[in-house]
């Protein structure tokens, strides 16, 4: 049974600012000549990893709400530069949009339940991933999302 995490998507003020960023480390690894693969880095090695990789996604918190995720590959841990143990959660680069989720603020990621992670935006909600993101925000603070 797959688990995922939870995280915050500090400095994104929408998914679509999360897409641009990815986009451009992507091409920063390209001209690098790197191998083009997309990560996050997280001090915190995940326990149930097994469980993590076996299809679960990083579910990301955009500005108070679950608003997308990206599945999990792989966890690859690493001790840094100062000897502190780190590790990479390697990352689909694609963005999944999901249903707007209120979540208040925490530190690092937590894990997430199937049963507790809102859905994919199904092919009848397509209208909402064409919203202006302001749009889309202020909805939401209506509760109207």
């Amino acid at each position: 049974m797959s688990l995922n995490l939870i995280k915050l998507c500090v400095g994104c003020d929408s998914v679509e600012d999360l897409e641009e960023w990815i986009a451009f480390r992507l091409d920063e690894r390209r001209r690098a000549g790197e191998p083009v693969e997309h990560y996050h880095t997280t001090r915190m090695m995940p326990t149930r990893g097994a469980e993590v990789t076996d299809g679960g996604s990083l579910y990301w918190v955009i500005k108070g709400n679950v608003q997308c995720r990206q599945l999990i590959t792989e966890i690859r841990p690493f001790t840094d530069d100062e000897g502190i143990g780190r590790c990479h959660l390697m990352l689909d680069p694609a963005v999944v949009r999901t249903e707007w989720q209120p979540r208040r603020a925490f530190q690092g990621w937590r894990y997430l339940k199937p049963s507790d992670a809102p859905a994919d935006l199904g092919k009848g909600k397509a209208g909402l991933v064409e919203m202006p993101p302001k749009l889309r925000r202020e909805l939401a603070d209506l509760g109207l999302l």
